[in-house]
């Protein structure tokens, strides 16, 4: 069925955010106000990344995949306005071009 979430599923969505979290760095420099906007994009995508975690740990798939999907929303929002440099990576990223 895919309208189920299944723990393979959720599992996938759980790994390709873990890669995109690891793969970014943040564009912006220091001392600019970009960079407390890419501070707190990113912890955004963490934060809603470990209740991810925590969700799918507890047997919650639906409140997992939600969150999961919003921390990815950070993350490409942030590469898209480029908060994050993500190497061109379209594969993790959802870029502009």
């Amino acid at each position: 069925m895919q309208n189920v979430i299944t723990e393979e599923k959720m599992d996938r969505y759980l790994s390709v955010t873990a890669r995109a979290l690891d793969k970014l760095t943040i564009a912006a420099p220091e001392r600019s106000f970009n960079r407390r906007l890419a501070d707190s994009f990113l912890e955004m995508a963490a934060s809603y990344y470990s209740d991810a975690r925590h969700f799918r740990e507890n047997g919650d798939l639906v409140t997992a995949f939600a969150a999961v999907n919003y921390a990815h929303g950070w993350i490409d929002c942030g590469a898209r306005i480029g908060l994050f440099d993500c190497g061109g990576d379209d594969q993790l990223f959802t870029l502009y071009e």
